[in-house]
């Protein structure tokens, strides 16, 4: 039947476009802001069948609340309020096509390198992690991921002190393990 037909030669496209392409793709870890970041945007689309503008409201709002690199690539593609350039379109039309992340990320590469030179910064296992050894700046920037800043801490100790003080708050996991030691 006809539409048997069409419904093979859909799948095979499918199977094609699945199948890893051209040596061009990413590297292992190219990108992986990108990848992540959209990947866990597209699984939060509980409508699959959301136009590209519903994804870019979606969009528009999963962006207002990241924070630390995934806000940068936000700004990159246009998603911030304050972002230079417009690219939000260029995610969110293939991604109500249920285009594959990692290709958005490749197409996005080319117009912007930047977008793909973000690295998520180490994480840091919170629960493990011997404060005193960390630097001052790996301490601000523990509290910078979380959003907060240390107003007059000059010490380590103070910035120490800030970090057990919140880590209930963002990272209540690692605080209740480290009460647990």
């Amino acid at each position: 039947s006809r539409k048997m037909l069409s419904l093979s030669g859909l799948s095979v496209a499918l199977a094609l476009a699945l199948l890893p392409g051209p040596v061009e793709g990413l590297k292992e870890g190219e990108c992986e802001v990108c990848v992540s970041f959209l990947g866990k945007f597209y699984e939060s689309l509980k409508d699959s069948n959301a136009n590209s503008a519903d994804v870019e409201k979606e969009l528009l709002k999963s962006c207002s609340d990241t924070k630390g690199k995934e806000n940068r690539f936000c700004y990159y593609i246009g998603a911030t309020s304050d972002a230079a350039t417009k690219m939000i379109n260029e995610v969110s039309k293939p991604l109500s096509y249920h285009v594959p992340v990692d290709k958005i990320c490749e197409k996005l590469k080319k117009k912007d390198s930047q977008i793909c030179e973000l690295r998520y910064d180490k994480q840091l296992d919170l629960t493990t992690v011997d404060l005193k050894k960390l630097k001052v700046k790996d301490l601000k920037k523990i509290l910078d991921e979380w959003g907060e800043s240390c107003k007059g801490c000059a010490e380590k100790s103070d910035f120490i002190r800030k970090i057990t003080e919140l880590m209930p708050k963002y990272a209540p996991a690692a605080a209740k393990a480290r009460t647990d030691l």
